[in-house]
């Protein structure tokens, strides 16, 4: 048996088998929590991986014990043509749940090509249903369109 089909473990003896992938460090909202600074430097685009960068780390993560996959940002939904991330993953037979964390702004455009595409699960990280402490936390009204991707989803 070689080094690489033997699965790495945590230090507690438990199997490593997820990854979680930031995709963009950019995003719509502006939450406290999150990006407390009013001017946010961004990373150059050519500083970020491509897809096919991407699909080259999961094949080696999953050849490790990976078999589940989450895709994070930033705002992962901003990502440039997110649908043929999904499908270069999805197509991985080792990869048994491919999911996504988003905000929920741009999904109810975009729940439908995802799920088309192979993503198997979504959570959007929604902190109130008040609009106006939704407001205050994310500096953007934009409750509506979050409530509408949770309903596309």
């Amino acid at each position: 048996m070689d080094a690489l089909s033997v699965p790495v473990h945590y230090r507690l003896g438990r199997p490593l088998r997820s990854l979680r992938i930031s995709v963009t460090d950019r995003c719509n909202l502006r939450c406290q929590y999150c990006m407390p600074e009013p001017d946010y430097a961004w990373l150059p685009r050519e500083s970020i991986l491509d897809f096919e960068e991407i699909a080259v780390l999961v094949d080696a993560f999953t050849s490790l014990g990976v078999d589940r996959v989450r895709i994070t940002g930033g705002e992962p939904l901003l990502r440039r043509n997110l649908p043929r991330l999904i499908e270069l993953i999805a197509a991985r037979p080792a990869v048994r749940d491919l999911a996504l964390t988003t905000n929920g702004v741009l999904l109810a455009d975009q729940a439908s090509t995802l799920r088309s595409a192979g993503l198997h699960r979504i959570t959007v990280s929604l902190d109130t249903l008040r609009r106006d402490r939704f407001q205050a936390i994310a500096r953007f009204d934009e409750l509506d369109a979050v409530l509408a991707g949770i309903d596309a989803a």
